[in-house]
């Protein structure tokens, strides 16, 4: 899933993406100079923190649609970049909720405002509000625009309103899982694997995995069977993805996550890793760690060690390879056409690659 790797025809995809997204925020910045300055700049903020990403939900609307026989590549571009804009609103609003004020190591839009307030002179806390405020109105801005962007697709009604009501329930079943997650990092009690992958389902697996791939199969003009079995492909997949960030974020290295492998101990990160270890007699040498802010590297590697003995690193990689197995599973169904099964099949092995 490495956009380094993507061939010709996938890049050409993604430029197009990228133009579509592009004279979206040129007229959204148009229609905000009548507001103000302030507002226009915004915008750019916004769009800056769309930009340079994977466009790996385009990639997955791509996939389908291709594999399915469609041609139409303002259609499938313009579904691409709503998936992206949906992806951009929701790490955003995940950023306010998580109090970050950077993502990969620069500033977000939290960040942004915060940081020109500060530099103007503005205590921290009121320079942080300010960058959470702009923040929670800039994914609102996203959200919208994601839908604005299926609005002014050129289909048929029926296809324009299936459209729709996916993108919908991807960001209902997401709001739904952020909830959850929300909950479960205040609560003392620590939830069960189960429910972990279920919240991990639904704040990420839906909107990234079967959304896209579901809306890819729709404007493409396939059947229910298929936009089931995609739908289903997409939510073992998705899954599979979710468990392998759980061990990245603690096994995994910064170059590779492009972030540090501390950061899920300390924040006490509710994980398949920590619900496993849970289980286990090696708990008590592990949670005094979990949720450490000052959390040491020595310290860090300690409780890898642990999670290594109290067998959690290896059932979840179990895990990860259950999810793909089942993944495999669904396209060995009668209803899905070679062409489907040959696209999807290498969407998995990557996600096994992930984690070898």
């Amino acid at each position: 899933m490495d956009g380094d790797h993507l061939h010709a025809g996938t890049r050409a995809r993604h430029d197009r993406v990228d133009a579509v997204l592009d004279d979206f925020f040129a007229l959204a910045k148009r229609r905000a100079e009548s507001v103000g300055w302030r507002y226009v700049d915004l915008w750019s903020v916004l769009e800056r923190n769309s930009a340079g990403g994977k466009r790996f939900r385009p990639r997955m609307v791509f996939t389908a649609y291709d594999a399915l026989g469609g041609t139409d590549d303002e259609a499938v571009a313009r579904v691409g970049a709503a998936f992206e804009l949906l992806h951009t609103a929701l790490i955003v609003h995940d950023d306010v909720i998580d109090r970050d004020f950077s993502r990969r190591g620069i500033p977000n839009v939290s960040g942004s405002y915060r940081d020109t307030a500060t530099t103007a002179g503005i205590p921290t806390p009121a320079a942080e509000h300010r960058g959470m405020s702009a923040a929670v109105i800039a994914g609102d801005l996203a959200l919208t625009g994601a839908s604005r962007m299926l609005l002014g697709i050129g289909c048929q009604d029926h296809v324009r309103t299936r459209l729709l009501d996916l993108l919908d329930e991807a960001i209902f079943v997401s709001a739904g899982g952020e909830m959850v997650d929300v909950e479960f990092s205040l609560s003392a009690d620590l939830p069960t694997v189960d429910e972990i992958l279920e919240m991990e389902r639904a704040k990420t697996a839906v909107y990234s995995f079967e959304a896209p791939l579901q809306a890819g199969a729709v404007l493409a003009g396939a059947g229910e069977a298929v936009v089931t079995a995609v739908g289903d492909f997409g939510r073992e997949v998705g899954v599979a993805y979710q468990v392998v960030d759980d061990l990245l974020g603690v096994f995994g290295t910064e170059e590779a996550t492009g972030k540090t492998t501390r950061g899920d101990l300390r924040e006490g990160k509710r994980t398949v890793l920590v619900a496993h270890a849970a289980t286990t007699d090696e708990w008590f040498t592990i949670q005094p760690f979990i949720g450490k802010a000052d959390l040491s590297e020595a310290e860090a590697e300690h409780v890898r060690g642990r999670l290594e003995v109290c067998g959690a690193r290896s059932f979840a990689e179990g895990l990860v390879e259950q999810h793909a197995r089942r993944a495999l599973d669904v396209l060995d169904r009668a209803e899905v056409p070679e062409s489907l099964r040959e696209a999807l099949t290498p969407v998995v092995q990557d996600v096994l690659e992930r984690v070898r």
